[in-house]
């Protein structure tokens, strides 16, 4: 074997399977003309069905990621469950499109402190980096063949507030909502008492006060709703790993839940 093709073969077992899964998303951008600047690109992955059939509408996804995989390099956020969901018996079982945007490094989701156990007050308004969010789902449910009735909402840590947040701001949208290891504003919790809710939250976190799951979960149940929820036992912060990869957990669920279209009501 020669040297070229040696250190050829060599290179392609060096590549990771997250860089592979990394090469299945389109790299988009999306134009805002909010916060500190007039016009400002924001980079965000989006992963299509592998198949799209004539006549066919597909659930999204929209995952929105944790503190530690802020940055610009369009690619971090992929990690855990985009990075899962783009594996080849993911894509064959739940085709859809899953949109996964990715937070500057100095921002958040939803101003919130992270570490507290107790429940805060919501800003009036979405901040820059949340109506980015929501401008890039409408972007995509405008652009693609996305089922309106199966538009799901997730993510973890810094990401499961977002989506409490998000969820309580545009809770007629969602057909599901699954935050992990997050928390929200219980006062806000009977605008989503009508809507799928799956938490869940490690007793053992020492990042986010798994109160803040039980407090959300309680406020909902008062207000009328019927939420579910999954705490488990002497898990730390890393309570994404098991809900996701779970065979009767979030990513089933989620794929099975669907809503009224506002076109039938």
């Amino acid at each position: 074997m020669n040297f070229a093709l040696a250190l050829l073969i060599g290179l392609e077992l060096s590549v990771s399977p997250f860089d592979d899964a990394v090469k299945r998303f389109e790299e988009q951008a999306f134009t805002y003309t909010g916060g500190d600047t007039k016009t400002q690109k924001f980079a965000y992955r989006l992963l299509r069905p592998e198949q799209l059939e004539a006549g066919k509408k597909y659930p999204v996804v929209l995952f929105l990621h944790g503190a530690g995989e802020r940055g610009d390099d369009n690619k971090s956020q992929l990690k855990y469950l985009p990075h899962w969901l783009s594996e080849p018996e993911s894509r064959a079982k739940y085709p859809c499109f899953l949109i996964a945007p990715q937070c500057p490094s100095d921002k958040k989701w939803v101003e919130v402190s992270w570490d507290s156990a107790v429940s805060q007050d919501r800003p009036p308004e979405p901040g820059d980096q949340m109506k980015v969010v929501i401008g890039i789902l409408n972007e995509v449910m405008k652009e693609h063949r996305v089922d309106d009735r199966r538009v799901y909402l997730t993510g973890l840590s810094m990401g499961g507030y977002g989506s409490w947040d998000l969820a309580m701001r545009l809770p007629e949208r969602f057909a599901a909502v699954a935050p992990v290891c997050g928390g929200g504003d219980e006062q806000g919790a009977d605008l989503l008492k009508d809507v799928p809710i799956w938490a869940w939250h490690g007793d053992a976190d020492n990042a986010v006060p798994v109160a803040r799951s039980r407090g959300m979960i309680e406020a909902i149940k008062k207000a009328g709703g019927s939420p579910k929820y999954s705490e488990l036992k002497g898990v730390g912060h890393d309570s994404w790993t098991p809900a996701y990869t779970d065979p009767k957990g979030v990513v089933p669920w989620m794929f099975q839940q669907s809503r009224e279209s506002a076109s039938e009501k």
